[in-house]
């Protein structure tokens, strides 16, 4: 179990907040990590809370789309250093991930790490995984994969960012592939490792999600107005967070955002304008997007223990 410091340097990486208020958000809510976020949110204390759960880790990310264009993969493999990830023996293990995650039957990792090594048969995945990591010289994971399957009409789109760091798979549906809706989608993949939204429409969010939004935005202007000189009447507040909540759904989603190439469009008016050119719809039906590291915290080496256990202090 991670200890009390731990807890609290997680926090602070995940919403900003001051040590001493995360101290706080983590006793007044049972150590529990998830519900302290949403404590220092409700009081206006989460200085970068677009950053919860996205501390870096290495490796890489990785999308494959079969031959047929039936089926569309998207995998991240995370190992220690940036050096390693960088490394020709790695890449070729991760690739080598994503073509077994594309010809995979398995829905999750657990039965994944148990398939015989497409790459060599003479190994499982979890064998593989080992291999590598004695190569390398460093701990390597097969963190996640997830897998679409094409069943109707339209196309796959894919974009990797950065080398690795982010990568793509967005399901274009229309009539055909032609040129133009292969740029719609590049731009769709392109928007989406720019913005990160969590949806596709507003219609994918859920009302649990909906409330529990609500609810901390709703805290967190009633804070605000206690702490104010001037404070607001209650429905003048209740305008305040229906429009916040308006704003956010517009950040998290995709159709709702502000069209990178051009910030008098939306997404969805884009595209709009991509189907009157084509002569029939354009849409997204569903994306995947994975960034390097999402969740996970790197490890901080402390300068002064490793000179001390060197000297032998």
């Amino acid at each position: 179990m991670a200890s009390l410091m731990d807890m609290v340097k997680e926090l602070r990486e995940r919403t900003g907040a001051g040590m001493g208020d995360c101290k706080k958000a983590l006793a007044e809510n049972n150590n529990d990590i998830e519900k302290a976020i949403d404590y220092l949110r409700e009081k206006g204390l989460a200085a970068a809370a677009k950053k919860a759960g996205r501390i870096a880790a290495e490796g890489l990310c990785d999308v494959l789309v079969s031959a047929d264009g039936k089926t569309g993969v998207v995998v991240e493999v995370n190992c220690e250093t940036d050096f390693a990830a960088k490394g020709e023996r790695f890449v070729e293990f991760v690739k080598n991930v994503s073509a077994q995650a594309l010809n995979s039957t398995a829905a999750d990792l657990e039965p994944f790490m148990g398939e015989v090594w497409a790459a060599d048969k003479s190994w499982t995945v979890t064998e593989a995984v080992s291999q590598i990591i004695s190569t390398v010289g460093e701990n390597i994971n097969i963190r996640r994969f997830e897998r679409f399957n094409k069943d109707t009409k339209g196309t796959f789109c894919t974009y990797i960012h950065g080398g690795g760091k982010i990568a793509v798979l967005v399901d274009i549906d229309a009539e055909q592939a032609t040129d133009a809706v292969l740029e719609a989608g590049k731009n769709v993949c392109l928007q989406i490792a720019a913005m990160l939204p969590k949806f596709v429409s507003r219609d994918e969010v859920s009302d649990e999600f909906k409330e529990k939004e609500l609810a901390i935005l709703t805290a967190a202007a009633q804070n605000e107005n206690k702490e104010s000189e001037n404070p607001k009447p209650e429905k003048v507040l209740e305008n305040i967070v229906k429009g916040r909540m308006n704003k956010y759904l517009n950040e998290i989603c995709l159709m709702d955002q502000e069209y990178v190439k051009d910030n008098e469009l939306t997404v969805q008016k884009y595209l709009d304008a991509v189907s009157k050119e084509t002569g029939f719809k354009v849409a997204v039906k569903r994306f995947i997007c994975f960034e390097r590291g999402e969740g996970i915290e790197r490890k901080q080496e402390n300068f002064a223990e490793e000179v001390a256990k060197a000297t032998g202090n």
